[in-house]
Parts: C-alpha cells; sequence; structure tokens
C-alpha cells in the first residue's frame, strides 16, 4: 500500500500531501475539487498514461512553472515519475532516487481502476478494450508493459518505412517484422493468459449483486507466422498507411454470463455492474498471484450504486483487505467504509483530513 503520496505542480495542485493507512482512503469534495486528479496521481506510478490516457503535459498544472512531479512511498521503496518543464512530454522515473523505466515501476506496485469515462467500454472502440484489457493483464505480469511498448515502437517504425517505399529497406523492415512477432506472440499470449484465469473465476462464481461476464478474444489469435503475415502483407499496409494484422487488431469481447447478452446491448447500469464484477474478480487473481492485492481506484464509484450493492461492494472490498482509494460528493455515501478509514475532503487544490 502507499503510505505517503506528494504531488508538486500536477494538475489542480500546486503541492499536497496525502498520509493514507491501509484500507479505505476516501476523498470527498465538490464536483471539480481536484479528488479524480489524486486518483491520476497514483495510477502514473504505473507504466503507461494513467487512469485519463492524458498527454503529459496536459498533467503539468496550468499557472504553475511546467514539469510536475508525483512520489510515493510503498513499503520502504519511494517511487516517483514526473516531467521537467524543458521537456514536458518526456516521462522520468525514479526508484529509490535512481532513473528507471516506466516499466520498472510494475515490479513494485500493481493498480487497478474504475472510473466514469469507463461506463460505455463494452460499447466504444476495441481500442479501449484492449487497453483495458492490458492494464489487466500488467497488474498480474509486470513484463508485459515491455512487450507492448517494443511491439508499438516496431509497429511505428515499420509504418513509417511502409510510407516511404522507395526509401524502404527491405532487411530493415523483416528485423521490424521479426521483433513485432517475438513482442506480438508475448503481448497475445499473456492477454489470453489473463483472459482464461479471469473467465473461470468468474464463470465459478455463484450469481450476486455484481454481473458475472463471460470472455473471448476476437480477431487476431497467437500461434501463427506474425512474422510471415507481416512481410507478404507489405503491399496492402503500404496503401492502408497502417498494419492491418496483429494483436493490435484483436477485441476483447464480454458477455453478461447471466443474461447471455454481449456486453455491449446491455443497459449502461448493467456495463457498470459487469466492470465492477471484473475489476474485484481481477483483484483476486493479481493477490494470489503477486502474494499482495493491488491498490484499487474508485472514482465515483458509490454514487451509481443502489443501497444493497454499495454495502455489498464495502463488503466485499473489506473483506478482501488492501488499499482503495475512492472519491465522491457526499461523505454519507461512505458509511459503511467504517471507522477505520482514512477520510480527506479535497477543496481549492488543498488535500486535508477530514
Amino acid at each position: 500500500m502507499l503510505t505517503r503520496l506528494a504531488l508538486t505542480d500536477f494538475r489542480s495542485y500546486a503541492t499536497a500531501l496525502v498520509a493514507p493507512g491501509a484500507g479505505f482512503v476516501v476523498l470527498t469534495g465538490e464536483n471539480g475539487a481536484g479528488k479524480t486528479n489524486v486518483l491520476e496521481a497514483v495510477s502514473l506510478l504505473t507504466p503507461g498514461r494513467g487512469l485519463r490516457g492524458a498527454a503529459l503535459s496536459e498533467m503539468a498544472r496550468g499557472d504553475g512553472p511546467g514539469g510536475f512531479g508525483v512520489a510515493a512511498r510503498i513499503g520502504d521503496v519511494d517511487l516517483g515519475t514526473g516531467t521537467l518543464a524543458t521537456a514536458p512530454e518526456r516521462r522520468q522515473v525514479r526508484i529509490n532516487g535512481a532513473g528507471a523505466a516506466a516499466a520498472a515501476l510494475s515490479d513494485w506496485l500493481a493498480v487497478l481502476w474504475l472510473t466514469p469515462a469507463m461506463d460505455r467500454l463494452f460499447a466504444e472502440s476495441a481500442g479501449g478494450r484492449r487497453r483495458f484489457l492490458d492494464r489487466l493483464v500488467l497488474a498480474n505480469e509486470p513484463g508485459h508493459a515491455t512487450h507492448a511498448a517494443r511491439y508499438e515502437a516496431a509497429m511505428r517504425a515499420r509504418n513509417k518505412l511502409l510510407a516511404d517505399p522507395d526509401s524502404a529497406d527491405p532487411a530493415w523492415l523483416t528485423a521490424l517484422e521479426a521483433g513485432m512477432a517475438e513482442h506480438g506472440e508475448a503481448l497475445a499470449a499473456a492477454r489470453a493468459r489473463t483472459v482464461t484465469a479471469l473467465a473461470a473465476r468468474l464463470a465459478a462464481q455463484p450469481a450476486g449483486p455484481f454481473a458475472r461476464a463471460g470472455f473471448a478474444i476476437e480477431g487476431w489469435q497467437p500461434g501463427g507466422d506474425l512474422a510471415g503475415e507481416l512481410r507478404r502483407g507489405r503491399g496492402r499496409d503500404a496503401a492502408a498507411g497502417r498494419t492491418l494484422v496483429g494483436p493490435h487488431r484483436s477485441d476483447l469481447a464480454v458477455t453478461h454470463l447471466d443474461k447471455g447478452q454481449p456486453a455491449g446491448l446491455c443497459s449502461t447500469g448493467e456495463q457498470k455492474a459487469l466492470l465492477l464484477g471484473i475489476v474485484l474478480a481481477h483483484a483476486d487473481l493479481v493477490a494470489e498471484a503477486r502474494g499482495s492485492r493491488p491498490v484499487m481506484l474508485l472514482d465515483e464509484v458509490a454514487a451509481h450504486l443502489d443501497p444493497r450493492r454499495r454495502a455489498a461492494l464495502f463488503g466485499r472490498l473489506g473483506e478482501a483487505g488492501g488499499q482503495v482509494w475512492m472519491t465522491g460528493t457526499e461523505e454519507s455515501l461512505f458509511a459503511e467504509a467504517g471507522t477505520g478509514a482514512s477520510r480527506f475532503h479535497v477543496e481549492d487544490g488543498v488535500v486535508r483530513p477530514a
């Protein structure tokens, strides 16, 4: 768990210091007070662009000097990330004061999150569902970030070469395609392991307050000759201006098991329940695999649940243990979180113990 979180020139905060305890961490305040900004800061302590997926330059305080910093203590380890004003889109990461790659953060911390923006995940683009799946994989397999980054880098370089066929070096294309095949197979295999394990856990659970999801990966599947497919498809990809085969073209298909209905056809409330069920079940899988529970970030989750489901959520989270950060506009929504919760009030760019 995090025992200390410090923000410098991040979003709405010139400075902020939060010292949470174990269990529930509750942040309350009016809309726009900066509660989600705190959760976003925690999410940046893992690889990627955090729970908003924003550009790094957008995270620096608007009227600040440029650049930002997020630092946290986890056990006896200090993690930090941020940017400099002179390089607003270049992320820096430090672990115990030493420079490190962003992928190394996953060795120390696993984070899962659920935000209101994800409520329509199953009715929107396949890209959003792939990113959601990759976040689940990353919480359990830290090396996934490296494979994803190297696959994307090789694909961008290949697309750039194909865009100018007169200067494209066939040998360099072959090398890039071999790299895509190596990392793409690893990427797809890790996704398949997560989907298989999560589907089995959810199918074995009894019907309850949170909907059970069924999973399948559609589209491109691992186990073939990706390098050969890429080589044979160079002309097609050059004409399209993008790579048309590989794990970046697959999709996560989710169904409501108890209704036998695709998640995309379910109501918004049912989709929210499916997401909650997925995240809760995956947190259990991560805890079993890593020996510690992931930090969970639940933005405005209580406001969208009826009292029965809200009580069931707090009961399940409290029984499972681990650190759970939650935001809301009203303290009364978190009565079931108990007296042991760390409670903070957020107002005008300041976080104070409630």
